[in-house]
């Protein structure tokens, strides 16, 4: 048996506790020793010394239904040995999971990548521009999709962009204690209510093991945002740290909202012509708004790193909501941007991306975040670990060359 991508499945079976995978080796024996020393950490020590995400069980959540693995085992069986390109997404498993705007996006030129089975806009295309497969087929840097990526970039500076970006893993955790069984968990501090806040997980060894978007609602009652790709491995871990005795809950919400991005200097001037929110808070709060007669979530951030604001939606209030934002921002000069956009941008910001940038081949210190940490707190989990390591000093750090 062939996994979607190759590689092996090694570690914990989803969703059944004290169960681990260890199966679809493709080259055989070849793979055993290392394979054989990361199952038994998994099983003895519920952690692995490197980082094991390109092979963690978890990468795969419940749109890799059984058409889809026969589907992309044929795919991979029959490329085993073919060259795999950075631009090259290859075509079989697709369109598992659509964004509400699906077709208006494809219909200004989008060019899809999925996350998670989510498919994503990628980049946008002109008329004439190359978009077959063929053209993805090089180990070229630039392609038909380059002058369009910057072309989305010098928009996104220079007046307004908006970003469907759907998938995003939400996790809603609400009941008494929810508040405390957080600042325990988290390296640095809850958000009051109103505001949202960047959070970083770490292991005992004081490693990043995630990060996520902090949402305050109410006392007690928060959402939790985190990567696409993230959403059964961070569900897990939030799950496995549980007390016994919780009286809150904890609900995979991934599929009720999605969200868009409208980010750059002409942002604020678009939404004060379709919303009812104040445009004046700042940075890291969120407030309730309607556009276009549809309640949101409006949150003061932008991972592009430009002014901007995120926008919460239900799914089935993110058309009306895009519709509106699309109309009043074509006399501010409003164009669609993709991920390739988004990635440029956010490197140049500084901004992290999970297992890209975060993963727990290095500590919480090791990657610069230590802004992110409350030394203050009586615990939290990893703290006895990075305090050795700041007080030994810090081996090596991450670090930006843009």
């Amino acid at each position: 048996p062939y996994a979607p991508d190759g590689n092996p499945l090694i570690g914990p079976m989803p969703g059944v506790p004290n169960a681990f995978e260890a199966c679809v080796f493709t080259f055989g024996i070849c793979q055993a020793g290392g394979a054989g020393k990361v199952l038994a950490e998994w099983v003895m020590h519920g952690e692995t010394e490197w980082d094991m995400w390109s092979c963690d069980p978890r990468r795969y959540t419940d749109y890799t239904d059984p058409q889809y693995c026969v589907d992309k085992g044929m795919e991979i069986y029959g490329h085993e040995y073919a060259m795999h390109f950075p631009k090259h997404y290859w075509p079989a498993g697709r369109d598992r999971k659509h964004s509400a705007i699906h077709d208006r996006i494809k219909a200004l030129g989008a060019q899809f990548k999925p996350y998670n089975g989510w498919e994503r806009a990628m980049w946008y295309a002109k008329p004439g521009d190359d978009t077959s497969e063929a053209a993805t087929q090089t180990w070229d840097r630039n392609g038909p999709w380059s002058p369009r990526i910057e072309e989305e970039c010098l928009a996104v500076r220079d007046a307004a962009g908006i970003l469907d970006l759907p998938g995003f893993s939400r996790y809603r955790v609400k009941g008494p204690g929810a508040t405390e069984w957080l600042k325990g968990l988290i390296t640095g501090r809850v958000p009051k209510p109103g505001r949202i806040g960047l959070a970083y997980f770490s292991d005992d060894k004081g490693r990043i093991v995630t990060e996520m978007s902090v949402m305050m609602l109410d006392e007690d009652f928060f959402f939790l945002i985190t990567a696409a790709t993230a959403q059964w491995h961070d569900l897990e871990w939030l799950r496995k740290h549980l007390p016994a005795d919780a009286a809150f809950t904890i609900d995979d919400v991934t599929e009720k909202d999605s969200c868009q991005i409208l980010t750059g200097p002409n942002a604020r001037a678009i939404l004060a012509e379709v919303s009812d929110a104040d445009l004046t808070k700042g940075w890291l709060t969120h407030q309730s708004c309607q556009i276009a007669g549809r309640w949101l979530q409006l949150v003061r951030v932008s991972f592009a790193g430009e002014l901007g604001w995120e926008l919460h939606t239900g799914v089935e209030d993110t058309g009306a909501v895009f519709d509106a934002v699309w109309e009043a921002g074509q006399k501010h000069g409003l164009k669609p941007f993709g991920m390739e956009a988004l990635d440029s941008l956010r490197i140049e910001k500084g901004y992290r991306a999970w297992k890209g940038d975060l993963s727990t081949d290095y500590t919480i210190l090791q990657g610069d975040l230590e802004r992110f940490v409350d030394w203050s707190k009586p615990a939290f989990k990893g703290k006895p670990a990075l305090e050795r390591e700041k007080q030994q000093g810090v081996t090596k750090r991450f670090v930006t060359l843009v």
